[in-house]
């Protein structure tokens, strides 16, 4: 495993613990002040990429949310690799596990690869599970070559400002977490908040933003409770009080003592997620869960299963302009602003416009004397609303999923392992997409029972397959597949190819591709007889030959 420079977890002469692995009978034994004995373990970034975030609907969808979209300040980098990126300059930093889902698996392997980061793994969950299977999963994989680094839980999602401040307080943790403290950072509250979840700790902290007590030295605080998201009033009395924090459900932990204390408090989550494991499939650089096993894993978070009833929590404050960034206004609250209080993102021109947040990402938006205002262009759909509203978005994706809406899940814009494609415009028994291929990739070798396409390179010269026929197709220049016709295409050339597509026939659906040979792993035999559905948009040829013969599968 290459380490970019760094400690690497996975490496032939494994890391072995100076002190014990802690289990729960050590519960009230655990020190919070430092121990010059203990040498410090690899540190494992452990990056939940779960969630959806259809509070920032219409940009965050299903099919690409939040966590993959470049949200904070004028960076162009991602919240998934804003969230590794802070990260440079910990002691001990080793190469993170990510966990996802199935449909995102090469959004996030792309992502990294842009930033020159090569993941110890990429766990795929069949189902969302919750936190608590996720870190057993990632504690149970980090701890499989006999080692017990220290795994800081970290979502894909957030925006932390001040990234050197974020990682002074995980150097703070580090003392506590290596001698078996479950450390868990406690936002200092910047307002009587009831849309999070708050920390009591069980005793006056007594520090500063940075978590420094008098003496200089950061040490976190017992837990005395976790309180669900409060009514206004309480909020305000949580607030005065100074023990409480915010929950930004950020972790760090040795990897034996979060398992030590699932194995005691949740023992079905360990036994599901240990099932799931040892069954896992490889497949490329991904470590697909077993389906079937991680199904019987109960759906349960962190705090829940374990947090709310560990005596070895801890909490340490941290004040480094965080945000969950959990609505379109929390955003604006987090951007930078103009001298009139607006974020603008995009092709956007504003005038007489105050404390608005306006992007574009494809056609120009125009603001005209308008005022605590939200509005978000993309190539389907258009919001507009006020600020003081933004929460109630995603009550309107409810809506919209109700009624079958395809704008409630998915983009024009569909990404796939050897690019991307762009649906255009449609009408009866036609449809026009732009098809782009990265360099050195190509489409499965497939065929279709229901349409036809014509394809014309409009940039880059593709490597055009067609029933064991091939041809060179450059800028300029078409070709037509028929109908029936085993095809495929590869970017030889080390620039993107662009195409534009036309497709026609009497069914035009995803589900109309029958797989032959594909490099990335989405069918599980290179014969025509008994293949197998490996992702939604291929069928078998059983299946496709059901639906020639008129019916639906």
């Amino acid at each position: 495993m290459t380490s970019i420079g760094r400690v690497s977890f996975f490496s032939p002469a494994p890391w072995v613990p100076s002190g014990p692995i802690f289990v729960a009978s050590a519960l009230n034994t655990i020190p919070m002040e430092p121990d010059a004995s203990l040498s410090s373990p690899p540190l494992v970034p452990v990056i939940l990429c779960g969630g959806t975030g259809t509070r920032l609907w219409p940009l965050s969808r299903a099919s690409y949310p939040k966590q993959y979209w470049a949200l904070a300040g004028n960076d162009d980098k991602t919240l998934l690799q804003q969230t590794q990126q802070r990260l440079e300059g910990l002691p001990g930093l080793a190469p993170p596990l990510l966990i996802c889902n199935e449909d995102h698996r090469f959004i996030v392997a792309e992502q990294l690869r842009q930033i020159g980061v090569e993941p110890a793994a990429i766990l795929l969950e069949p189902m969302g599970r919750n936190t608590a299977p996720a870190v057993a999963v990632a504690a149970l994989k980090a701890t499989s070559c006999g080692q017990d680094p220290l795994l800081l839980v970290l979502a894909a999602d957030h925006v932390i400002r001040r990234p050197e401040c974020f990682r002074a307080v995980v150097e703070a943790a580090l003392p506590a977490a290596t001698a078996g403290r479950l450390v868990t950072f406690g936002i200092v509250p910047t307002a009587a908040e009831t849309g999070y979840g708050y920390i009591e700790a069980a005793e006056s902290m007594g520090l500063d933003s940075m978590g420094q007590g008098p003496g200089g030295q950061a040490i976190p605080v017992p837990i005395a409770r976790f309180v669900e998201k409060p009514d206004s009033a309480t909020a305000a009395a949580f607030v005065a009080s100074g023990r409480f924090t915010w929950n930004s459900g950020m972790f760090l932990f040795r990897a034996s003592a979060i398992l030590s204390e699932l194995e005691r408090l949740a023992p079905e989550v360990v036994s599901a997620c240990r099932s799931a494991l040892e069954q896992d499939s490889a497949d490329l650089e991904f470590l697909r869960l077993e389906p079937e096993a991680f199904a019987g894993c109960p759906n349960v978070s962190l705090d829940v299963a374990v947090m709310e009833k560990t005596s070895l929590g801890a909490v340490l404050p941290l004040d480094a302009q965080w945000s969950d960034v959990g609505s379109w206004s929390a955003l604006w609250e987090t951007s930078d602003h103009d001298s009139n209080g607006n974020v603008l993102r995009g092709r956007v021109i504003g005038e007489g416009v105050r404390n608005c947040y306006l992007r574009s990402e494809h056609r120009l938006v125009v603001g005209l004397g308008v005022e605590d205002l939200v509005v978000v262009e993309t190539d389907d759909v258009v919001l507009v609303a006020h600020r003081d509203r933004a929460q109630e978005i995603k009550a309107i994706v409810g809506q919209l999923e109700k009624s079958g809406a395809p704008e409630s899940k998915a983009h024009r814009r569909i990404y796939r392992p050897w690019g991307h494609y762009d649906g255009i415009v449609e009408g009866d028994r036609w449809q026009v997409k732009k098809i782009q291929v990265k360099p050195g990739a190509a489409l499965s070798l497939q065929m279709h029972h229901h349409r036809a396409e014509h394809w014309v390179v409009v940039r880059g010269t593709a490597l055009v397959e067609k029933d064991g026929v091939e041809e060179m197709v450059g800028e300029n220049q078409s070709t037509y597949i028929p109908l029936g016709a085993r095809h495929r295409l590869i970017n030889p050339g080390k620039i993107p190819v662009e195409m534009i597509e036309v497709q026609s026939g009497a069914y035009l659906g995803e589900d109309d591709i029958v797989r032959f040979e594909d490099r990335y792993g989405r069918s599980n035999t290179k014969a025509e007889p008994g293949l197998l559905r490996a992702d939604p948009v291929a069928l078998t040829v059983a299946e496709a030959a059901a639906l020639a013969a008129g019916g639906r599968t």
